[in-house]
Formats: structure tokens, C-alpha cells, sequence
């Protein structure tokens, strides 16, 4: 489907808009929240500063709690009427508690600078936890709200602006259980919603779909042992050695399930995440249990239910090759995947913004399982489009590129040209009526 252009008086109003995107705003607000630790159900401090700083951007902003410590940042511009509403998302919680009892060694040997909430500047990289994802996407989305209202965009639908709590694949019974995606389902039945979502995310491209996560829990049994019982001794049975036979043939399967299960824009991967059993100040006593943990992405096609018959065959063929061993398993939690039909509006519109500000055709991604708030996002009925930067810039130490990849390096250059992709999605879409868009209810 052919979408249409901005035309001479969007186009006007796009160039004055992005015109005043500022640099140093973006790095100084950047750099502000990543000092303001937000690790998942302790997002308040930082929901409360960007309420701040979305009121100072000309929006009509408000807290909303979750809790003593939890809660979510909103905001509006009201348009005159008539006209679609557009919802720019981000989560606000990190995913470290920077805390080196809790995270090592866990994390490593130490926490590195991109791993507390500390941040430095180092030839203009801002580097802490979470200085890219999720608090970069925070001050873009806000530097985009903020342009369109000083610019006066005379817009007819509303734009509003979500920062929640909870959207780190976590679930955290401390702090009440938080994490998994909470926040912005609070956030989307608590007064927010929108007839479009978009969200800025790692990755210079547009998704229209992200997988969900299924997590899984095997329980390998045996019984307690004593480290003076001699091997061998009738009515002993390890759960650490068979458990390590199952965590090698789980490895085995589960890239079969990812090549079975890719299709669209996804490949879920899966991996073995923890391993629990015995007690450490107590080795002298073998534990009768050990667990084995499991999170395994799951396609918008392959709802949780078809996962977990997969997952469950998958462990009664280790049964057969294993008849001695005692295992038992189950699901433990399950968010599923979500799509966007490819030709709607807001992805149309944030694929034509991609090429207008890139210059170039928008190419096919390469496929993803990086699991979002997003997927919540659409399974309440909200049709989304996902856009992106270069994440790791360029300059980034060979340090902060292990594992997460650059989570927390980030740089205001790569952001503002993120920013003027945003602002051509809102005028695009908040500027026009909603039959413009096909927003008409037909009963």
C-alpha cells in the first residue's frame, strides 16, 4: 500500500519542528536519568523526574503509582479533535540492581561502568547503567514531544507520552512481584490509551512484530546425600550429575525449536538461564533436588500453549533416553508474542520516516527475539510500529560490547537522528483526521 506523502505543509511544519531539536538537551537529560537508579519496582524517582521534565516540555503530565516505589510517567498534547492519538512508549527500568552482593558474581568479577547508575562521559559516549536502554529512548521520545509543542504543530489527535515501570523480563517477588511487562499493562488500563503506538528501541530498522517468552522449570530429583557415604551405596541418588546430562541435551534441542519456530520477523531463541541446587555453606550434604530454569522466546504464531507441548515432548524424549532419571517440569511464566498487520498505518508511516531521514530504502531486518513491552502493547489491541537506532556507537569500547552489546553507551548525535524519525511519524499521523488514517468504527 502506497503511503501518502507529508505534502507541502507537513513538509513546512516537519523542517520547523526538527529544526529545534537540540543535541545537548538530549545528552544532558540522557545523562541525568541514567544517574537516577530505576532498577525494576524502584522506578518512582525517575518516573517523578521525567514528570518534571515532561511538563517543562509543554505537555499536560502526570504520576501514576504502582506501589510505595513503583509507578509510570504520562503525558498529553491535546490536538483540536477529530484526529488519530499517538502513543510514544519506553520503559524506565533497568535491569541491574548495581549492587554487588545481589549482582556478583552474577555479572562477572566486578560491576563495570555500564553497570551502575554512575555516569561518566567519555568522548561524548555517556556510559551507565541503562544509558541507552532504556533512558536514551526516554530523553529521544521527550526531545520529540518537546519539538512539536514549542514548533506549534497544529495537531488534531493527541500525542501522549508513556514511561513505564516493570518492563524488564524480570519477575521480582521482592518488590511486589514486579517486572514481566506490569507497568505499561497498568499504564494502558489505567486512562492511557491511544489508537497508535510507537516505541524506540535498539536496532536501525522498523518491526511490525516481536516475540513473547515462555520460562520453564525442569526439577531433576534424587535424593540427600553425605559426602562420607562411599559411591555406590544402595538408596543414593545424585540430581546434580543427571542434571547436568539434561542441561546438554536441552542445549541440543533447543536450536531445532528456534529453526522449527521462525518465521516473519522473529527467530526466538532459547536458553538455559540458571541452574539451582544444594546449599553452598552446606556442601557436605548433596542436595535431593536441582533445578534447571529456561526462557525460551516464542513466535507471535506460536501461542505459549503450543510452546510448553513442545518443551514438554522435548523432556520426554530425555525421559526415554534417561528412563533412571526422576524429572519433572512446568511453566512458570508466559507473555505471548504480538503482531501489527505490515500495512498499517503507523507502520506504513514509520517506514516511510525511516527512508526519509536514512535517505534510502528501508530493507527487510534481519529477524529478532529481543521480547518488549511491545508484544503487551498489541495483545491489548493497540496496533504498533517499532523504530530504531544504532544502538552500539561506533566508538564504543571493545569492554562495554560484551554480552548485552552496549546497553549502557549511548551518544546524542545517534539520537537526535532518531528523534527527527519520531517527529515525522507524530505530524504524519496526529495532524490528520481519523478516517485520514482508517481509524472509522464500522459495527
Amino acid at each position: 500500500m502506497t503511503h501518502p506523502q507529508l505534502g507541502s505543509d507537513r513538509r513546512a511544519w516537519f523542517d520547523r519542528a526538527v529544526s529545534l531539536i537540540d543535541e545537548e538537551r538530549i545528552h544532558r537529560l540522557a545523562f541525568e536519568l541514567t544517574g537516577i537508579h530505576s532498577p525494576t519496582g524502584r522506578e518512582r524517582a525517575a518516573s517523578e523526574f521525567m514528570v518534571e521534565r515532561l511538563s517543562e516540555a509543554g505537555l499536560e503530565s502526570w504520576y501514576q503509582p504502582m506501589g510505595e516505589a513503583s509507578g509510570n510517567a504520562a503525558a498529553r498534547l491535546r490536538g483540536s479533535g477529530g484526529g488519530p492519538s499517538l502513543l510514544l512508549y519506553a520503559p524506565i527500568d533497568t535491569h541491574l540492581e548495581a549492587d554487588p552482593e545481589t549482582d556478583i558474581p552474577w555479572v562477572g568479577t566486578g560491576l563495570r561502568q555500564d553497570m551502575v547508575p554512575d555516569p561518566v562521559v567519555r568522548d561524548g559516549l555517556i556510559i551507565g547503567l541503562g544509558a541507552a536502554n532504556p533512558k536514551a529512548m526516554v530523553a529521544t521520545q521527550t526531545e520529540a514531544a518537546r519539538v512539536v509543542s514549542e514548533a506549534g504543530i497544529p495537531l488534531t489527535g493527541d500525542l501522549l507520552v508513556g514511561f513505564a515501570g516493570g518492563g524488564m523480563p524480570v519477575d521480582l517477588a521482592v518488590p511486589g512481584n514486579r517486572g514481566l511487562s506490569d507497568g505499561v499493562f497498568h499504564l494502558l488500563t489505567r486512562g492511557v490509551c491511544a489508537d497508535f503506538a510507537l516505541v524506540m528501541k535498539p536496532g536501525n530498522a522498523v518491526y511490525h512484530e516481536e516475540p513473547g517468552l515462555c520460562w520453564f522449570k525442569v526439577s531433576v530429583g534424587g535424593t540427600m546425600g553425605y559426602a562420607g557415604i562411599a559411591r555406590g551405596v544402595p538408596g543414593f541418588r545424585s540430581s546434580i550429575v543427571p542434571a547436568a546430562s539434561v542441561i546438554a541435551e536441552l542445549e541440543a534441542w533447543l536450536p531445532g525449536y528456534t529453526e522449527r519456530n521462525s518465521s516473519g520477523q522473529v527467530m526466538p531463541q532459547g536458553w538455559v538461564a540458571a541452574v539451582q541446587g544444594g546449599w553452598p555453606d552446606r556442601v557436605a550434604f548433596p542436595s535431593a533436588t536441582t533445578e534447571i530454569y529456561l526462557d525460551i522466546r516464542c513466535n507471535p504464531r506460536t501461542p505459549p500453549a503450543d510452546v510448553a507441548a513442545q518443551f514438554g515432548a522435548a523432556i520426554d524424549d530425555i525421559r526415554a533416553n534417561h528412563p533412571d532419571f526422576d524429572l519433572d517440569w512446568e511453566m512458570t511464566a508466559s507473555i505471548p508474542g504480538a503482531s501489527t498487520d505490515p500495512e498499517s498505518w503507523i507502520v506504513r508511516s514509520a517506514i516511510v520516516a525511516w527512508e526519509a531521514v536514512e535517505g534510502r530504502p528501508h530493507e527487510t531486518p534481519r529477524r529478532t527475539s529481543g521480547q518488549t513491552d511491545i508484544s503487551t502493547i498489541r495483545n491489548l489491541g493497540i496496533p504498533t510500529a517499532r523504530t530504531g537506532w544504532v544502538s552500539v556507537p561506533e566508538t564504543t569500547p571493545d569492554e562495554f560490547r560484551e554480552g548485552l552489546g552496549g546497553m549502557g553507551v549511548t551518544c546524542a548525535p545517534d539520537l537526535a537522528h532518531t528523534c527527527r524519525k519520531l517527529v515525522y511519524s507524530i505530524i504524519d499521523t496526529c495532524t490528520r483526521t481519523r478516517e485520514d488514517v482508517g481509524c472509522v468504527h464500522r459495527p
